[in-house]
């Protein structure tokens, strides 16, 4: 038997580099999975509910959207998010604005939708970073976020290990997606060289993979994680933030 056969996963960003292989391994592992991501064309599968998580009303009734398509709500993967980079003085509104809405609110209002869902227990897989456990110069807004989240996974995973809904996160580092390529090339450098030079200061000597963190996103939401409940897994590849 496979390890998701018969559950079924709501996954957000499932059209970035991360969630792209989290939709993979999910499916590869026998769930049936909701795809959800603001870019329309690049979502695959039979379940696709694309929409903005920055408008209340999709993300309070994206969980259950997908209960409608699949029939339950075993597995929430709270997997999109945005950079901002800079100190508070180089932060707009715009910027605390959007990033409050994705990488804070959002998660909060699905995974609030997402518990009455869950009535044979199930598993929640937020994305906090390192950055978020261990703040980092120059991303004042995205640090705060990201803790914000950490500290939310926190509390949720308390309050409602009593249902046998497991809530944890993954707090990656760099990661080689496109979402890091271009914040390099927006700044004037070729991605491959950068992510390169970036990989020597890794202890492991290279960059994550998107799959490197797929792989602990779906082990959080497998009984192979059973007794995980409220834990913040960095995956660093052995690098403190700096």
């Amino acid at each position: 038997m496979k390890r998701f056969e018969n559950q079924c996963a709501l996954v957000t960003g499932a059209a970035g580099g991360i969630g792209q292989a989290i939709v993979k391994q999910l499916r590869a592992g026998g769930a049936t999975v909701a795809a959800a991501d603001i870019d329309q064309t690049k979502l695959k599968g039979d379940v696709c509910l694309p929409g903005d998580l920055t408008d209340t009303d999709y993300c309070d009734t994206l969980c259950q959207q997908a209960v409608d398509k699949m029939g339950q709500l075993d597995i929430l993967i709270n997997n999109a998010g945005i950079i901002t980079r800079g100190p508070v003085t180089a932060s707009t509104d715009k910027d605390l604005r959007l990033s409050l809405a994705v990488n804070v609110e959002a998660p909060f209002r699905l995974c609030r939708a997402a518990i009455p869902l869950m009535k044979n227990g199930g598993a929640i897989v937020n994305t906090s970073s390192c950055w978020g456990v261990h703040p980092g110069p120059d991303h004042a807004v995205y640090c705060m976020t990201k803790a914000a989240i950490a500290s939310l996974t926190q509390c949720m995973g308390r309050d409602h290990a009593h249902q046998n809904i497991r809530v944890n996160a993954v707090c990656p580092n760099e990661v080689d997606t496109p979402m890091l390529r271009s914040g390099f090339e927006m700044r004037g450098f070729n991605p491959d060289t950068a992510i390169k030079e970036l990989g020597t200061t890794v202890p492991l000597g290279r960059v994550a993979s998107a799959e490197d963190i797929a792989n602990v996103v779906c082990f959080l939401a497998s009984v192979d994680a059973g007794y995980l409940c409220g834990s913040l897994i960095e995956v660093n590849g052995g690098k403190p933030v700096t």
